[in-house]
C-alpha cells in the first residue's frame, strides 16, 4: 500500500500540513529547521506508534498546543484511513484503523510497512546490539505472524525470572519455572529469527552488489547463547552466577548481528558512505524481501541521502529505488541534490518546506 493523503496537526513546527503524496518519488526540499524531517517523523509516527527522534511523544507536540495528531489514507479498494493522536495532558495514545479503535501499535504497524533510512541508521552498524535486534525483529514480525505474541511470551519470562534474580531469597521452584517458560519460548524465537536470516542474507548480498562491491563482507545472525548447547541447560547451570549478577545473562535478549569484512568488524574498516551503503542495502532488502514473500511494499523514509554518498552512489541508490517501484519520501537541502538521477518516466513528486508550511514545487500551491 501507499500513503495517497497525509494530514499532520501541531507536529513540532509544521502547525497543519495537508499533503498527496505521489504513488512513487515524492522529493522534499527545505533549509534547515524547515519542518521537512518532522514530515518524515510524522509518517514514522503513523506507522510505529513513536518518534524517531525524541523518546517521549510529547515533546514532539508544537509549543503551547494541546497535543498532535496524524492522520493517513492508504490507497486501495476501499482506501483504509488510520491516524494516531497524542494528547500532552493523558498517557499514552489514541490509535485508529480503518475507522475502530485499536489497542496494539502492531496492528498499525502491519499496515504501513515503513524503512527509515536517516543520519542515526548508522547505530545499526557501530550502535548496541539492541538495534540490531529490533531491525531483526522488523522483519520477522512482518514475515511470521504469530511472531509478536511468541516475542511477548519470551519477554515476559525473561523479566520474570530477572525480577526473582534481583531478590535476597529466590523460591528455587519459582525461578525453574520461569526459565523453563524462557527457555521454550526462547526456542521458537530462536527458530524465526533463523529462519528469516536464511531468507534475508541473500536478498542483503543481491542489493549490496548493486549500490557497491565490498569483498569479504559477511553478515552473520547470533543468537545470544551457546550454539552448541541448550538454553534450557545453560539457564540451569548459570543460577549461581545469574544470581551474583541478578540479571540472566544468556538468552535471545542477547542476540545480535556480526557485520565483519574479512576477520574484521566492519565498523573497524568501512568509511562513512561505504557504512551508509550498507545499511540502506539492509533496509532496502528487507522491503524487497516483503514483496517477496508477501506481496506488500514498504515504504521508504530516507532523510538527506546525498550526505556521505558521492555523485556516483547516489546515482547507483536511485536506480535502485526505480527499480523497486516504492514509495519514497526522500529530503534535501538543496533542490538540485537529487534531480538529474532520475529516468524520464519515472513518477516524481516535489515538493518544499519553508517555516513549516507545504509548498507543491509544480504551481507553489500551499496547502
Amino acid at each position: 500500500m501507499s500513503l495517497e493523503r497525509l494530514q499532520l496537526v501541531n507536529l513540532r513546527n509544521l502547525g497543519r500540513l495537508d499533503m498527496a503524496p505521489g504513488a512513487g518519488i515524492n522529493l522534499i526540499n527545505g533549509a534547515n529547521g524547515s519542518g521537512k524531517t518532522s514530515l518524515l517523523e510524522g509518517i514514522h509516527i503513523l506507522g510505529l506508534g513513536r518518534s524517531f527522534r525524541t523518546r517521549q511523544l510529547r515533546h514532539a507536540i508544537a509549543h503551547d498546543q494541546p497535543g498532535l495528531t496524524t492522520f493517513g489514507r492508504l490507497a486501495g479498494n476501499p482506501p483504509v484511513p488510520l491516524g494516531v493522536e497524542r494528547r500532552r495532558d493523558a498517557d499514552g495514545l489514541t490509535m485508529r484503523l480503518a475507522g475502530e479503535r485499536v489497542e496494539r501499535i502492531a496492528e498499525l504497524a502491519r499496515h504501513l510497512p515503513l524503512q527509515l533510512i536517516n543520519p542515526d541508521a548508522f547505530r545499526l552498524i557501530e550502535g548496541s546490539p539492541g538495534a540490531r535486534r529490533e531491525f531483526l525483529d522488523w522483519g520477522v514480525f512482518h514475515m511470521k505472524h504469530d511472531f509478536f505474541d511468541v516475542w511477548r511470551r519470551a519477554r515476559r519470562a525473561l523479566k520474570h525470572r530477572n525480577a526473582l534474580l534481583r531478590h535476597d531469597r529466590i523460591d528455587d521452584r519459582t525461578l525453574a519455572l520461569w526459565s523453563h517458560e524462557l527457555a521454550r519460548w526462547s526456542d521458537t524465537l530462536d527458530a524465526m529469527r533463523s529462519d528469516y536470516m536464511a531468507r534475508f542474507v541473500p536478498v542483503f548480498e543481491a542489493t549490496l552488489a548493486e549500490l557497491i562491491e565490498i569483498p569479504e563482507l559477511t553478515l552473520r545472525y547470533q543468537r545470544g547463547w551457546d550454539r552448541e548447547r541448550s538454553l534450557a541447560t545453560l539457564l540451569e547451570e548459570s543460577v549461581a552466577t545469574d544470581r551474583q549478577m541478578k540479571f540472566t545473562q544468556q538468552g535471545p535478549q542477547r542476540a545480535d548481528l556480526r557485520l565483519r569484512v574479512g576477520r574484521h568488524p566492519g565498523v573497524e574498516v568501512l568509511s562513512r558512505g561505504q557504512q551508509k551503503l550498507v545499511v540502506s542495502a539492509m533496509k532496502l532488502a528487507q522491503g524487497r524481501l516483503l514483496e517477496q514473500q508477501d506481496e506488500q511494499r514498504c515504504i521508504y523514509l530516507i532523510d538527506d541521502l546525498a550526505a556521505e554518498l558521492d555523485d556516483r552512489h547516489r546515482r547507483g541508490f536511485c536506480r535502485l529505488l526505480e527499480q523497486m517501484n516504492c514509495q519514497t519520501f526522500l529530503t534535501s537541502i538543496d533542490p538540485d541534490a537529487l534531480e538529474g538521477y532520475w529516468h524520464a518516466d519515472t513518477p516524481i513528486e516535489r515538493f518544499h518546506v519553508k517555516q513549516g508550511r507545504l509548498e507543491h514545487a509544480e504551481g507553489a500551491r500551499p496547502t
